[in-house]
């Protein structure tokens, strides 16, 4: 195994300091998770830039201090080793003195900055010869992970003061005061950290219902090579993050952790893992118990493609165990369903179809009155079970529902709006998984978001606390928890993501509102178009202040995945994604409709086409 020392970039008044950690570089088939990471013993020191994201057969070592190192050697050798790959900050907590490093919470929260922290030193007496020494660590935030692993975007400055005092007795300094967490720059924090989805299930689906209960996702971030697996089990275990909370549940009682003294998960030479738990788990009923199972198989497939069964084991006894193949009955998925259609109106302003990933680029009406003429559209969104269709008319004042079966009739209009201009009236309608048709209103005299049950009745207005602006665009997720809206605030149009939280209302009516409005591409300013292209990932079409429109992948927690930046488009007028990864990306632009195959460009199929979306 070839092994040499290099240092991460980190600056104290714009130089490079002395490197203090090591990187060992593995040719393991299965680099990190496997094992093949001792500590180097030989090699030279040399200063390089941070580690590189892509580069997955590195595995970061925290170096321990030196009985003679000064104040900037301490405060460097610190901040190496919060980037390393030591479970538990070992190394990093022999730079802190001894009541420092037994207060000190790493796990509390990481910050993210822009670069790798900078440092101003700062003598705390009068005499820089003296026993105390204080550092103030600045950058620009770019994002925090809290303790429950939940990502945010951030902005501002950061600043923080690291004390150093000297031991009277050893004369050596250490680190005596400290902020909690960790701080780290972009590329290391994309280096040691990987986003991935934990699951529960909407908790308008109980248990016991006669639906089946449909998987949320909850993305976190884990520490990639410190035994990921193990983590992803205990998040778990620890329920949903704050911001789901409200409008999810956890098959696991409440209490159930993995017994004392188990510190690593690993599945056997079938792909199996054998998950111990406590004995709160232990008289579960079958169907808990599958549940259970299918929450930790979905996140640990989010995490890693080689678990391929969950088996829970509550001391001697095997509770239950789910194989990947019998999972789909247990839950259901977003991601796991595949829509048969992609739909998009032509220039006739028809609505018609191609069949979704076959190839075939034969497009048909849709049966009934939507397909055939009668009533030119704007926007449409066909349902989920790809039964029912609800269609805007050209000039956006009337939404209409009716059947995708030959000889459906179109109706009188579910849906008015009386805003004077087309871009004052009604958005493209999105369909949630229940059945329920949501649409905006822009009108600027009544501008509200709108929700009619199994898409017909009388509309029902979703409150929206916190909203700051006009909505320009609604998506609903396939869980039917979450929600993108397109929020338009003094001509900037932001992509928002909102909790669905509904509950009693009056007389038969149920109260319906959208939370905690959370920004899911705080560096776009202008987006045009968005669609779920995953259980937490959408796809968007936006662009940054001065920039140029670009389509990219965003995850509904603020971050950007690895390759997140698709190939460029201009006047891209909708986005067509599927939370089925597997089913191709379509838009369309002044060109027409596009499709883009993987590997390549996008490429124009259709020369005419406004609108393009899969269901939902």
């Amino acid at each position: 195994m070839g092994r040499h020392f290099v240092g991460a970039e980190w600056r104290e008044g714009g130089t490079r300091r002395t490197p203090g950690r090591a990187v060992a570089y593995t040719a393991c088939g299965v680099v990190l998770l496997a094992g093949c990471a001792s500590m180097p013993d030989s090699g030279d020191l040399r200063g390089v830039e941070s580690t590189p994201r892509q580069d997955t057969q590195v595995r970061v070592f925290a170096m321990p201090p030196r009985g003679d190192a000064q104040p900037s050697e301490i405060v460097q050798g610190f901040l190496e080793a919060l980037t390393s790959d030591d479970p538990g900050y070992s190394t990093a907590r022999q730079y802190l003195t001894a009541r420092a490093a037994q207060k000190w919470q790493p796990e509390r929260s990481t910050t993210v900055l822009a670069d790798g922290p900078a440092t101003e030193s700062r003598p705390a007496g009068s005499r820089e010869d003296g026993d105390d020494y204080s550092y103030v660590l600045t950058g620009t935030k770019v994002a925090t992970v809290d303790a429950q692993q939940s990502y945010a975007p951030a902005s501002g400055t950061y600043g923080q003061t690291v004390h150093l005092s000297r031991d009277k007795k050893s004369g050596q300094w250490r680190i005596d005061a400290l902020p909690q967490g960790v701080v780290m720059g972009k590329s290391d924090f994309q280096r040691n950290y990987v986003s991935v989805n934990k699951y529960y299930f909407a908790s308008n689906t109980a248990a016991d219902s006669s639906r089946q209960p449909m998987t949320v996702a909850d993305p976190v971030y884990v520490r990639e090579r410190v035994d990921p697996m193990t983590q992803m089990v205990r998040s778990v275990l620890n329920g949903p993050t704050s911001w789901l909370r409200p409008v999810v549940r956890s098959s696991f009682p409440t209490g159930t952790a993995l017994p004392k003294g188990v510190t690593a998960l690993t599945p056997d030479d079938q792909n199996k893992l054998t998950v111990p738990l406590n004995d709160k788990a232990a008289h579960i009923g079958r169907s808990k118990c599958d549940e259970m199972a299918a929450q930790l198989l979905f996140s640990l497939q989010s995490l890693t493609p080689t678990v391929d069964e969950v088996a829970l084991r509550a001391g001697d006894t095997q509770l239950c165990s789910l194989a990947e193949e019998r999972a789909p009955t247990v839950a259901a998925r977003g991601s796991e369903t595949t829509p048969d259609y992609l739909y998009f109106i032509d220039g006739q302003h028809r609505l018609v179809r191609m069949t979704s990933g076959s190839g075939n680029t034969k497009a048909d009406p849709v049966p009934g009155a939507l397909g055939d003429g009668a009533k030119a559209l704007r926007s449409v969104a066909v349902a989920r079970d790809e039964h029912i269709a609800a269609g805007v008319a050209l000039d956006g004042k009337t939404l209409y529902v009716t059947s995708t079966v030959s000889g459906s009739s179109i109706g009188d209009p579910v849906l008015q709006s009386k805003g004077k201009t087309e871009s004052d009236r009604l958005t493209t309608p999105s369909w949630d998984s229940q059945g329920d048709l949501w649409v905006a209103d822009r009108d600027p005299a009544a501008a509200r978001l709108l929700m009619l049950e199994k898409g017909r009745g009388q509309p029902l207005e979703v409150l929206t606390p916190g909203l700051d602006g006009r909505i320009n665009a609604v998506r609903v997720a396939a869980d039917g928890v979450r929600v993108a809206l397109v929020v338009d605030k003094g001509g900037k149009q932001s992509l928002l993501i909102g909790r669905i939280e509904r509950g009693p209302g009056s007389g038969d009516r149920p109260s319906v509102s959208v939370q905690e409005l959370r920004s899911a591409a705080p560096e776009l300013e202008q987006v045009t178009a968005v669609a779920w292209a995953g259980d937490s990932r959408l796809v968007v079409v936006g662009r940054e202040a001065g920039g140029v429109q670009q389509v990219q992948y965003v995850q509904c927690d603020g971050s950007i995945p690895e390759a997140g930046t698709l190939p460029g488009l201009t006047e891209v007028t909708s986005i067509a994604a599927s939370e089925d990864t597997d089913i191709p990306l379509f838009a369309t632009s002044k060109d027409g409709l596009l499709w883009l195959p993987g590997g390549s460009g996008w490429r124009t199929l259709k020369e005419t086409a406004s609108v393009a979306f899969y269901p939902g």
